[in-house]
């Protein structure tokens, strides 16, 4: 079997915490690390707190094959991730001239620069991650990969990242099937056709709809024959139930 390469993304800002704003990064990140080959297997939400980013981002770089991080790397004195990957890594933080350019393209009071500035700030032996939005840009050390937060900003950065920097398995792909059928239902058959093809993993969904309740049957692989395979036999479960199978 071809070993799964794994990742986590860790999301950091009191703002995510306390409800104030809502993360849309992680479903967008899932899905581009997919179609690298990455497996995306946990991710978490953590405060601006040094001690907490830096204790999540050393305990998950020797968990995971990847780490991938958002927030933290603004302009404001709560933008503290930057030192805290340097710190992780036990590394001063620098300035590289090709940073500051970008920073200081637009002009600016110079306390407003100075604060600007903080953001050309990179951890020495870090590899930039390319900004096409016009901004600075994100940073990579070892397998960790640190992010804007803000979603547009950070999926610009997402779509420099390509298989040279990332080296992932192939992508999962995945079938659906509908019915109007209780879970417990089909969860003695399921079980079966689940031992019957260990690697692909099928999941059972609820739904609850003006005509009914039912399950969505969820196969995920990346095998597509095996796929097929274990879709037909889903589908032909549900008929066997004397139910027609719904498309998703």
């Amino acid at each position: 079997m071809t070993k799964t390469v794994t990742g986590c993304m860790i999301i950091i800002g009191n703002e995510i915490l306390s409800g104030r704003t809502q993360d849309l990064n992680l479903a967008h990140l899932a899905k581009e690390l997919n179609e690298l080959g990455v497996r995306m297997v946990e991710a978490r939400v953590i405060p601006d707190i040094e001690e907490t980013i830096i204790a999540t981002v050393n305990e998950c770089r020797a968990k995971f094959d990847y780490v991938f991080t958002t927030g933290g790397i603004g302009p404001t004195h709560d933008d503290i991730t930057a030192d805290c990957i340097a710190l992780a890594f036990d590394v001063p933080l620098e300035m590289p001239p090709e940073v500051v350019a970008i920073v200081s393209r637009r002009e600016a009071p110079p306390e407003v620069m100075e604060s600007r500035l903080r953001m050309a700030r990179i951890p020495v032996g870090a590899t930039l991650i390319d900004n096409p939005s016009g901004g600075p840009p994100g940073f990579q050390m070892e397998n960790v990969f640190v992010m804007a937060g803000v979603p547009l900003v950070m999926q610009e950065m997402v779509s420099t990242l390509d298989g040279d920097r990332i080296k992932g398995t192939a992508p999962v792909r995945s079938r659906s099937i509908g019915a109007y059928l209780g879970e417990s239902q089909v969860a003695v058959r399921l079980r079966e056709i689940q031992e019957e093809h260990p690697d692909v993993d099928l999941g059972s969904y609820p739904f609850y709809r003006k005509d009914g309740y039912g399950t969505n049957l969820v196969m995920r692989g990346t095998d597509e024959d095996e796929l097929e395979v274990m879709c037909e036999k889903v589908r032909q479960m549900i008929i066997d139930f004397g139910v027609e199978p719904l498309s998703e």
